[in-house]
């Protein structure tokens, strides 16, 4: 078993990592032996995770992740993979009126 999961760090960012022990690896970010980006941002809490089968599953979810922005991210959290679907870079800037 593995895990994708989000952090919501003191300052709001979003860290996002991948696991095959969510809770050991929850603990090293708020005991600042996680990844540097954590350890500058405590307190963290878990915003969001989700179960994959495997590692490499996991760690490409991880990836994809790291690549949206912060408001993509909390809409898939939120809302999963419909609240996102469409989504880009070019159908965010459309204005309104278009």
């Amino acid at each position: 078993m593995a895990y994708v999961y989000m952090l919501r760090c003191s300052d709001g960012t979003l860290y996002v990592g991948s696991t095959r022990d969510l809770a050991r690896r929850f603990a090293q970010h708020q005991a600042g032996e996680g990844a540097a980006y954590t350890r500058r941002r405590r307190p963290v809490e878990l915003f969001w995770s989700s179960e994959c089968a495997r590692i490499d599953e996991a760690f490409a979810w991880e990836k994809r992740l790291q690549g949206w922005s912060h408001a993509k991210r909390v809409a898939f959290a939120e809302g999963g993979l419909d609240a996102v679907r469409g989504w880009s870079a070019a159908h965010r800037r459309r204005s309104p009126d278009d």
